[in-house]
């Protein structure tokens, strides 16, 4: 399934419904609102495909031609590049930004451990209805892959830094407990199977290292822990309908 098919299945997905933990109001802004892909996610976006599904990533990206946009020929080919992406759905990225991404792709060769968790089944979707509150949601798994101690659920994200502490603020920050609690509670539903959960961390910038973080059950316990206290917000306020901001929640004393 495409991304743009996947988006449109019904289903509330992760990222949307973390938004839930700021608060039901910014939920309703984030999901009636247009959004527009920043330069950093789409950047990720094709690091992400390179990765994971190089066979299909020239179908999906294309490098865009380095011209001067200010001269007659150059404009002209930029349009008809602007055109092919238009024409075949492809999405951009420049030269500079695809060395980069044939780097990361080449540094990350680098740690073994890495290669074998992302060595499995890749952009695995997961459909369900949660039992409790009655509501159908949706992962993408990056990774699912298969090991002596189980299954593992693998999830490759990039980050500023691998560094003590620092990946781990961006877990915090980003929500990646409750995505692992997520993902497995979908991956279980349609598998009946228990899965680990890990993440391939690299980073952006030379020399673009990479750490492993295999996720202590226990840690994925209070993701799901998470997950159950959004989607029952998350449904609260759509059978009220009523998308209240902070005054939601207790008063703060200043």
């Amino acid at each position: 399934m495409s991304a743009t098919s996947y988006d449109k299945a019904p289903g509330i997905r992760r990222s949307d419904l973390w938004v839930i933990n700021k608060s039901p109001l910014h939920f309703w802004h984030h999901m009636t609102e247009e959004r527009e892909q920043t330069k950093a996610m789409a950047f990720g976006a094709a690091v992400h495909a390179y990765i994971l599904e190089p066979d299909t990533f020239r179908d999906r990206f294309l490098i865009a031609p380095a011209v001067d946009r200010r001269t007659k020929a150059g404009k002209a080919e930029w349009e008809d590049f602007l055109d092919l992406c238009a024409e075949t759905g492809a999405e951009s990225v420049t030269v500079d930004e695809m060395q980069t991404i044939n780097e990361m792709a080449e540094a990350l060769k680098e740690n073994p451990l890495a290669i074998r968790l992302l060595t499995g089944e890749h952009e695995k979707e997961f459909y369900w209805t949660d039992m409790m509150t009655g509501e159908k949601c949706k992962c993408k798994v990056d990774c699912i892959t298969p090991s002596n101690d189980g299954p593992y659920i693998v999830d490759y994200k990039t980050t500023d830094s691998c560094e003590d502490g620092h990946f781990e603020r961006a877990a915090r920050k980003y929500g990646y407990q409750f995505q692992a609690g997520m993902y497995t509670e979908g991956v279980f539903q349609n598998t009946l199977t228990e899965h680990r959960f890990a993440f391939v961390a690299q980073e952006k910038t030379p020399p673009y290292a990479s750490r492993v973080y295999v996720c202590d059950p226990e840690w994925v316990k209070r993701g799901y822990d998470k997950f159950r206290e959004l989607i029952g917000i998350y449904h609260e306020c759509k059978e009220a309908e009523e998308w209240p901001g902070y005054d939601a929640f207790d008063l703060m004393e200043v």
